[in-house]
């Protein structure tokens, strides 16, 4: 039976993602959208964009820009240094991807990946997936500014701190909401209000589960909401808890 799955900020974890993948029992058949946020933080970006490009290959896969994916994108065409985006899980990208790691031609295939990347997709429900949010009341599609939407974090603090009980009928709803049947985002970190697993508030769903920190990385069928996760990735690289993942 074909499912569609979505896949929440992996940030290097590639043992994570091969263990999620596993115990999602995902098969060709599914279809798979990935949040961004693939690199930047544990040491394994590369070989978790090989894996990503192997896998589109026998699946129908959806890859979604992630604010990671534009600041690693900016060092690997420009060799700039940035101290903040190292400090915040890019000194594992620059280890992952300097020539004495990977060819010149995977970082070449790579940064056509990077580059290749969508903004935003809407399914034929009228679902939205984006990294992070939007701003502009009448959607996506008329951001003002393209960073917003994988740097936003303002859609979901809205959403934790709405009314529960105003229906959509109510003139106080958000007009952002009222454009999408769903939507799904990854970049605000569950984690840092004090869950675990894949939240959902008004009709956003976040899938992104604190992979960069000490959670963990989540999949989450978009039909039945049933959602499988990872050990702690933390776990999985014990040599690197001691760095500063952000």
């Amino acid at each position: 039976m074909s499912r569609t799955l979505v896949i929440g900020d992996i940030h290097g974890g590639y043992k994570a993602l091969l263990q999620v993948m596993e115990r999602a029992k995902v098969t060709p058949s599914d279809k798979l959208i990935f949040l961004g946020d693939y690199v930047d933080g544990w040491s394994e970006s590369e070989k978790v964009v090989e894996y990503l490009l192997a896998l589109k290959e026998t699946n129908n896969c959806t890859f979604l820009r992630g604010n990671h994916e534009t600041l690693l994108v900016n060092w690997l065409e420009t060799g700039k240094e940035n101290k903040l985006w190292e400090g915040n899980g890019g000194d594992a990208s620059v280890k992952s991807y300097s020539l004495g790691n990977i060819t010149k031609e995977m970082r070449e295939k790579h940064l056509h990946f990077f580059r290749n990347l969508q903004n935003y997709y809407i399914d034929e429900n009228n679902r939205l997936f984006v990294h992070a949010g939007f701003t502009n009341l009448r959607g996506v599609k008329d951001e003002y500014i393209e960073e917003g939407l994988y740097w936003d974090r303002t859609l979901w603090e809205m959403v934790l701190s709405m009314d529960t009980t105003i229906s959509k009928e109510d003139i106080r709803y958000p007009k952002r909401l009222l454009h999408y049947h769903e939507i799904f985002i990854g970049h605000t970190p569950v984690t840092n209000y004090g869950f675990k697993h894949p939240m959902n508030f008004a009709n956003v769903w976040n899938i992104d589960t604190g992979a960069a920190f000490l959670g963990r990385i989540s999949i989450l069928d978009i039909e039945t909401k049933e959602y499988w996760q990872s050990d702690v990735v933390a776990e999985l690289y014990p040599d690197e808890e001691g760095r500063n993942h952000k």
